[in-house]
Order: C-alpha cells, then sequence, then structure tokens
C-alpha cells in the first residue's frame, strides 16, 4: 500500500491545536457544531461571513463557547496551514427524526457526537479518496488507557473499518464497511503532558475558549453547567429550550432550567473545574 495520507482532527482545544503545530499533516478538519437559531447568533457579522464561507452554507452560530470560532481562525495563521471546516447538519437536523419527533442525546446514545463530528469527519475523508488515512488522536502521556480502548476496534490488518455512504441506487443509500483509518498517538510517544501544552500556548497567539466541546454537554457534571450557564448563557438557554421542545432531559436526574436556577448561595470559581468534567467529544 502506498504511504498513507496523514491527517489531523481538530477540536478547538490546547491538545488537538498543540498537535496541529507541532505534527504537521496532509489534512487538517475540524467539525463545527452549528445552529440555526438566532437567538445564539454569533456577534460579529463579519466572522459569520467567513465561516459561511468555509463551510460552504449559511453559518448563524455555535453551540460551543463562541471563542472556538476565534481558536480555529488564529489557528489556521498560527501554523500556516489551511484547515478544512465541515459543518453539514445543524445540532436541530440530528436531533429531528424521520418521524419529525425529536431525540434529545444523552450517555446511552451519543448521537450528537456520532452524526456531528465522527462520522462527518469519516463520511468527508473518504468522498474526497483520503481514506484509508493516518489519524494523529491526541491522547496525551497520561491516558494511556484511552490509547488502548481505541487499540482495541482495530482490526488484524491494523485498521480501524468505518461504515461509508458509498452512493445511492434507487434513492437509497447504498453503504459499505471499509478500512478507515489508522492511529497514532504522537503525545504518548513523545511523553508529553499537559503541563507542557498548557506552557507552549501561554505566550502564543490562539484565542481559545475556558472549555471547548457543547456548552450543555450532557458527559458534564450539574455544578459545571451552571458554571457553564453563566459563563455562556445564550447557548446553555439554547438546551433548556430543546428540553421544553421534545419534553425530555439530557440528563436523567435532572432538567437544564433547574440546573440554571441552582446553586444561588454557592460560588464558583474557573479553576474548580477540570478538563475531567468537561465531558469528551472524541474522534
Amino acid at each position: 500500500m502506498d504511504k498513507l495520507i496523514t491527517v489531523n482532527s481538530l477540536s478547538g482545544g490546547k491538545t488537538s491545536s498543540y498537535i496541529a503545530k507541532h505534527y504537521p499533516a496532509n489534512i487538517n478538519v475540524f467539525s463545527l457544531v452549528r445552529t440555526n437559531d438566532k437567538s445564539v447568533m454569533f456577534p460579529d457579522s463579519k466572522v459569520r461571513q467567513i465561516v459561511s464561507d468555509k463551510i460552504g452554507q449559511e453559518f448563524v452560530g455555535t453551540l460551543e463557547m463562541d471563542e472556538i470560532i476565534y481558536t480555529m481562525l488564529d489557528l489556521e495563521q498560527f501554523i500556516g496551514a489551511g484547515i478544512n471546516w465541515l459543518s453539514p447538519k445543524t445540532f436541530e437536523d440530528v436531533m429531528t427524526m424521520p418521524n419529525g419527533k425529536m431525540y434529545l442525546p444523552n450517555k446511552v446514545k451519543r448521537i450528537c457526537t456520532v452524526k456531528m463530528k465522527i462520522e462527518v469527519i469519516a463520511q468527508w475523508l473518504y468522498d474526497i479518496n483520503a481514506t484509508p488515512c493516518e489519524m494523529r488522536i491526541g491522547f496525551r502521556a497520561n491516558e494511556m488507557r484511552r490509547a488502548k480502548n481505541m487499540i482495541e476496534r482495530i482490526e488484524a490488518d491494523g485498521f480501524e473499518n468505518f461504515k461509508f455512504k458509498v452512493g445511492e441506487n434507487n434513492g437509497r443509500n447504498k453503504w459499505s464497511t471499509k478500512p478507515y483509518r489508522k492511529v497514532k498517538f504522537p503525545l504518548i510517544e513523545d511523553g508529553i503532558f499537559k503541563d507542557k501544552i498548557e506552557q507552549y500556548w501561554k505566550d502564543k497567539p490562539v484565542r481559545f475558549a475556558y472549555m471547548n466541546n457543547c456548552v450543555g454537554c450532557f458527559h458534564r457534571s450539574p455544578a459545571l453547567l451552571k458554571h457553564m450557564s453563566d459563563k455562556a448563557p445564550k447557548q446553555f438557554d439554547w438546551f433548556i429550550k430543546q428540553e421544553e421542545k421534545a419534553k425530555a432531559t439530557f440528563k436523567t436526574s435532572v432538567d437544564y432550567q433547574q440546573i440554571k436556577n441552582s446553586f444561588k448561595q454557592t460560588q464558583l470559581f474557573d479553576d474548580d473545574f477540570n478538563e475531567c468534567d468537561s465531558g469528551y467529544c472524541g474522534l
């Protein structure tokens, strides 16, 4: 087999951004979580147009913190290489079932991660004839267990397989399972820990969000979700609105309006939380 195309799958966090800078790839790709709800509109109209041009359709807003947009624009300039932005579906599209009813993603069925991140990037790489590829995964040197779990999904030939859409027949999609990627863990191989990554970005011209991933990620604890409701209220209110529409909840034990109204006597600080609290939208 010819040498594999290398891919950096970027999230907007410091770790994947570190990989983009220090381990250049043939392809850099970023999948944007997007909404058409104008109550979450990104405030800068010029930047909205830049993002619209990148994704090939109108960009209204994101359900991550707004800073994620500046992260990716800054990063592209900083690494001196193009980043492919993908966003074929909004979060509303993903939650709408074929029968028109809404289904809220949750810990049991993470359709948001699958439909807006994993499937989007894999299918795009297949469509541009970039599979099978070598994909760098941003697990750090202390995350051997996560790497081991990913390695266990790999076939005997060293590739992780994926079910791709390969065409249509009489209006129906045709699917085929094919080799997708070989995974590489450059930070584990080179002994890179979080402290080195944090130190690296301290004086660099890339603006990072307080946390990446969706503001209302259901993996987050109620205390952190309350904190995020204060830091990014318009995005958090979107999650409240979806629960009201669906008459369901993202978390089993509490709804997001209750979370927003909670902890009134508790002072929460940025350093009360770490990335282990933040949820993980991994690829």
